[in-house]
């Protein structure tokens, strides 16, 4: 039996972002009956806490795994892992700085995930992106393997940390269709095909700001935002100007998969404005469900929808796309992104590169 331990995320079930995503996908989704997952989870974000969940073992750290906590967080669930584990799953650990510690130990294989454009979030100041640095040179010389979510980033991993990396990227096909018009109508106010729609953390790299100064200037067109209005400065200072705009709704943070799904299946457009990451889960979700897309121009996201989606950079740009999108724009973007998703963006392919290497 190998014992494969799952770092740097939340936890699961997930209920947070792309890394609990992935794990919880791996889990759940175990094409190996050798493999004995352990998922490290914090304490903090989980009021019940299971002690398995689809056969992997739980682990609880008393420490939260965002903020200044998580430093603390990744290094303690590291120890627990290099003595517990043979082989150490990490997904963008701040911990990583322990590990020429308990390389005095023994030798364990260690496959990271990146998230490679870490360091160009906004939200870090200087001490936070002195140890996201400093653990990422360490993961570059103790892992066996590297991982980059997308095509561009592995030029970045290779320029900053000399590695050579292999893409394994996310899947979209955990997001299904819902078609429910009644409890649309009823419960949140809004027609089928009516909306351009969003989920997204609200912080400033992924650029909220743009289309809800976009939207204010269309108010015959409907907009459904989706994120943590309250989590920082920047979004209840949105959340204070737009939130009683006419033709904007912002909606806090739904888990629920039936929910959020309700939403994304019936919207007409979906807008990604992510500027800073490689391939992000929500966009192939998105693209797994055929939706149109207009997503921010960066080469992540070109990458992501091989250069067959609608592209913006400024609020004035993203206005000017969707007071000339037509019809039968709309259907030709859905069905390339629902083509590139399929060819792409499987949970079957993904889980099984991940069981490869371990």
């Amino acid at each position: 039996m190998k014992h494969v331990a799952i770092l740097g995320c939340v936890g699961i079930p997930a209920n947070y972002g792309g890394y609990e995503t992935l794990a919880q996908n791996l889990v759940e989704g175990k094409q190996r009956e050798d493999i004995q997952y352990v998922v490290y989870c914090s304490s903090k974000a989980y009021s019940v806490k299971m002690k398995e969940y689809h056969g992997a073992r739980l682990v609880y750290c008393p420490f939260k795994a965002n903020g200044w906590q998580s430093p603390i967080y990744d290094a303690l669930t590291y120890v627990h892992a290099y003595f517990t584990c043979d082989t150490i799953v990490t997904l963008s650990s701040m911990g990583s700085f322990v590990v020429p510690l308990l390389r005095i130990f023994g030798k364990r294989r260690i496959i990271a995930n990146y998230d490679g454009m870490e360091l160009h979030r906004d939200k870090w100041g200087l001490l936070p992106r002195i140890v996201i640095r400093i653990s990422q040179k360490c993961t570059s010389w103790f892992a066996s393997y590297h991982i980059a979510d997308n095509d561009a980033i592995a030029p970045v991993l290779k320029e900053s940390y000399g590695v050579e990396s292999k893409i394994i990227e996310y899947g979209g096909d955990n997001a299904f269709p819902v078609k429910d018009d009644i409890v649309l109508r009823s419960k949140y106010n809004l027609e089928p095909q009516s909306y351009y729609f969003n989920v997204a953390r609200i912080e400033p790299e992924n650029n909220i700001d743009k289309i809800l100064s976009a939207f204010e200037k269309l108010s015959d067109k409907q907009l459904v935002l989706v994120g943590n209005w309250q989590k920082n400065d920047y979004a209840k200072d949105l959340y204070q100007r737009y939130s009683n705009t006419a033709n904007i709704k912002l909606f806090n943070p739904i888990y629920a998969p039936d929910e959020i799904n309700l939403l994304r299946s019936n919207c007409k457009v979906y807008i990604h404005p992510h500027s800073v990451g490689g391939t992000n889960p929500s966009l192939v979700e998105a693209m797994s469900l055929g939706l149109p897309i207009i997503t921010f121009d960066v080469i992540f996201n070109r990458t992501t929808t091989e250069n067959k989606a609608l592209y913006f950079k400024t609020a004035d740009a993203l206005r000017e796309t969707i007071l000339t999108l037509r019809d039968e724009q709309v259907s030709a973007v859905g069905n390339s992104m629902l083509e590139i998703a399929r060819r792409r963006y499987r949970w079957a392919t993904i889980i099984a590169k991940y069981e490869e290497l371990y």
